[in-house]
């Protein structure tokens, strides 16, 4: 695509590391010739977990009245930087992005079916790493489906910290970080996912491909990498940011 790029990007309320990671990835994406901004709102969410009260916080109401207002800036895509189809299946995932772009005509995405676009396209992996800060029912339901969708995730190569309080979440250091990643990847994960995207963590990802020699995908990340892929944006100049950036 050529000419002004708008992204309209939704988070969590109490999410302070998406605005800042995804403002830079896309930094580094922008061009003269292809100026890209992006923009973002929120929708109410600070507790994670498989309770009634917190899953009713990601409900198709509450994020299409977040991506029409996306829609009152005039984006090209709008993508929900959040994990939570993760756990509540990627069908609800699909069946969001499908209900929005048919009310808005915006097509839209998330950070899980980026993720999971990009599992299938970067090369065969068969023991896939999960690094979470969540707790252990929500873990346990991320495996399922991953596990359903082909990619079992055995108990060592999955480390998690078991925080309902996404506040806490953006708190946690480059060294816990670090631990985790290198633990997964000590038990034999030939790619990492990073999944949450109030982990201060997109940043990381070029360090750690190098030390560890797999690739790690992060949340923040991938669901602008599929935004740009969604509207066919040259990623180039974002290699810094991952190998994801060279698909």
């Amino acid at each position: 695509m050529r000419g002004p790029v708008r992204l309209g990007i939704i988070i969590p309320s109490s999410n302070t590391s998406a605005e800042p990671l995804s403002q830079a990835i896309v930094s580094s994406i922008s061009t003269k010739e292809r100026p890209i901004t992006v923009h973002f709102t929120r929708i109410s969410v600070t507790q994670l977990s498989l309770s009634p009260g917190s899953n009713s916080q990601f409900t198709p109401e509450a994020l299409l009245a977040a991506a029409q207002l996306l829609a009152d800036a005039k984006v090209q895509v709008i993508g929900w930087s959040g994990t939570s189809g993760g756990w509540l299946g990627f069908e609800n995932d699909r069946n969001l992005c499908n209900h929005i772009e048919e009310r808005l005509g915006i097509p839209m995405t998330t950070s899980t079916l980026g993720l999971n676009k990009l599992l299938a396209c970067m090369a065969k992996f068969e023991k896939l790493g999960l690094v979470t800060p969540y707790t252990e029912d929500v873990n346990d339901a991320i495996i399922k489906n991953y596990t359903a969708l082909g990619y079992p995730i055995t108990k060592e190569r999955e480390r998690h910290l078991s925080i309902a309080d996404n506040i806490q979440i953006a708190a946690i250091d480059e060294a816990k970080l670090h631990q985790m990643v290198a633990a997964v990847v000590d038990a034999g994960a030939d790619v990492v996912t990073t999944f949450c995207t109030n982990w201060n963590a997109a940043h990381l990802v070029s360090k750690w491909e190098k030390e560890f020699g797999v690739p790690i995908l992060d949340s923040v990340a991938t669901v602008v990498w599929d935004m740009c892929n969604i509207i066919q944006v040259d990623m180039g100049t974002a290699s810094h940011w991952g190998r994801m950036f060279e698909q």
